[in-house]
């Protein structure tokens, strides 16, 4: 790899390891039990308004079962109403650009993507929705449902730590709490960055301009900045244009790419150092950490390095892809020659990661196996670092897994954090790991049999197949990016991907609330000398193999058949 590239992700990395702490500090104050957090002078205020309105009652706490029902209507609203927006946006008032109704099964699909913090776009966005949607629509949802996964995370972590008890919180409490002191101060700031780099931040529509050649173009504008730091910071991913973040009006330069790679990282990675002071034992959330960033640093390294190298055919034809003076290097096909394919990789990596689902490039595009690490990062599971709270919540799944495979192995009883893993949990763990599975290879496999669906492909063989893997694969995991070359706007990619996006939420949030429904119930029990040990080098060491053992098992087959063969076939 580059020195340049070696650079930015040294820069990225150092960024993290500095801000991710306090953010999380900050972030554990905001869920604390005690109820004082920075701020509270200026956020209490706004909150009362709240939760006046609303008819809240903040002291009043929910048992997981009220907790799941709150989450659930909230979403059921929040789908609804934007659909509502996107069918009647003809009517509605700033529309500069006169776009007409959204159809009836784009518009399904994309209110269970932006419900679902997936994000997944199957329309052009400057092209298909009106600035009144994007910013009522869209953006608020940007808001709203990554601020749900947080929400759900806190419930979580209080099933965790509590004992004896029935009650996880009240939902609407933790999601107000969440919009107002954490999402929108940051956004805020990030927006104001964003605008001093050159993205766009106005109402106009089109502006209609010549080239140097005379050829008449026409330049869209639009309510930008806002959307794409809370697009970022709550991972969410839809962009305000159709290239998303390639586009120089989303992403204009290179610090503003880097900007934008930390957004998508920040809040996942400080959440662990949350769960740490949560739980009072820093060293869990360090262990935490740790195995998110080891996944994510490996998964960088190797995006980074195939795209660096770049492709074998072209070495073939004496087309150079060495890095030099005048060029940056690597494979540039379907990338922006302002970032280069180290950037291009890194990006690539941590939004697949994450649920962001944003690209500043075409993953289609990449090298088969360059393609494959986007591909394979969702197919983890979101732990790497995951989604807004989601992510965090999939890995401590994956630690109750792990605690109890190890208890099997050493004849020890599963513990995690004083607490007994037994039979219900079990069964809960193992349908939050199979949901998104299922979903996907289910819809996938439909797919290639389906003549219609088949058609959609704009490549034949092992690169199409790898295009509809993916395409499942980003809405199971409720991540959104694409891999393009796939026609999704039919009515059957509308529905299915929209269906896969609605497994892989509330299959997965809902399971997570009844762990710790269950577990909020026990006593805590003191450490012993047969308490197995899940803060060690050894316990992250077993949640790796966990988590790389049950993907690999479920999904090598299928990514058999598409990039590795692809790659082969080189």
């Amino acid at each position: 790899m580059s020195v340049a590239g070696w650079l930015q992700f040294a820069v990225l990395i150092a960024v993290l390891l500095v801000t991710a702490p306090p953010l999380g500090w900050y972030m554990a104050k905001v869920y604390s039990d005690e109820g004082k957090a920075p701020g509270d002078r200026v956020f209490r205020p706004v909150e009362r308004v709240i939760y006046r309105l609303c008819r809240v009652q903040p002291e009043g706490e929910q048992r997981w079962t009220v907790y799941a029902v709150s989450v659930l209507a909230f979403s059921l609203v929040s789908f609804l109403v934007l659909y509502a927006i996107q069918r009647l946006q003809a009517v509605l008032p700033l529309n500069p650009t006169g776009v007409p109704a959204v159809t009836d099964h784009v518009a399904f699909n994309t209110a269970i993507s932006f419900m679902t913090n997936t994000n997944w776009q199957s329309y052009s966005g400057e092209g298909t929705m009106s600035h009144l949607t994007q910013m009522t629509g869209l953006t608020v949802q940007n808001f709203v449902s990554a601020s749900v996964g947080m929400a759900v995370m806190a419930a979580f972590i209080r099933g965790l730590v509590r004992r004896r008890a029935t009650t996880l919180g009240n939902f609407w409490v933790d999601l107000t709490r969440t919009v107002v002191r954490i999402m929108l101060p940051l956004s805020i700031v990030v927006a104001l960055v964003l605008v001093s780099q050159g993205v766009i931040q106005n109402f106009s529509g089109f502006t209609p301009v010549s080239t140097l050649e005379g050829a008449a173009q026409q330049i869209p504008g639009g309510p930008v900045a806002s959307q794409i730091a809370i697009k970022q910071l709550g991972t969410n991913g839809g962009g305000f244009f159709n290239v998303n973040s390639a586009h120089p009006f989303e992403n204009p330069t290179t610090f503003a790419n880097f900007v934008e790679n930390w957004c998508i990282l920040i809040i996942p990675f400080a959440l662990a150092f949350t769960f740490g002071r949560l739980i009072g034992d820093r060293r869990q959330g360090r262990a935490v950490f740790t195995i998110m960033a080891v996944l994510w640093f490996g998964m960088s390294l190797l995006a980074m390095g195939l795209e660096e190298n770049g492709n074998p055919r072209l070495d073939a034809l004496g087309v150079t892809q060495q890095t030099t003076a005048e060029q940056s290097g690597g494979y540039l096909e379907g990338k922006e020659v302002r970032f280069g394919a180290a950037a291009s990789g890194l990006w690539a990596a941590s939004t697949t990661g994450t649920s962001n689902g944003s690209v500043n490039s075409m993953h289609d595009s990449y090298t088969p196996l360059g393609g494959m690490i986007p591909l394979s990062h969702m197919m983890l599971g979101e732990v790497s670092p995951g989604g807004t709270g989601v992510g965090l919540n999939g890995l401590l799944v994956m630690v109750i897994l792990s605690v109890f495979v190890a208890g099997l192995m050493v004849g020890r009883t599963p513990e995690y954090l004083g607490k007994k893993i037994q039979a219900t949990e079990m069964k809960l763990v193992v349908l939050h790991v199979l949901a998104m599975p299922l979903a996907l290879l289910s819809f996938a496999a439909a797919s290639v049999l389906i003549s219609s669906a088949v058609a959609a492909q704009k490549n034949p063989g092992a690169h199409g197949l790898s295009e509809i893997l993916y395409a499942f694969t980003s809405g199971s995991n409720n991540n959104g990016s694409a891999f393009a070359g796939l026609t999704a706007s039919t009515p059957w990619y509308d529905t299915t991907i929209g269906l896969s996006m609605l497994v892989g939420r509330f299959f997965l949030i809902i399971p997570v609330l009844a762990i710790a429904g269950s577990l909020i119930r026990k006593q805590i029990a003191p450490a012993s000398a047969a308490t197995f040990p899940t803060h060690t080098p050894l316990f992250a060491v077993l949640v790796l193999g966990i988590v790389i053992i049950v993907a690999g098992l479920t999904f090598v087959p299928a990514l058999a058949l598409g990039p590795i063969v692809e790659q082969l076939s080189l």
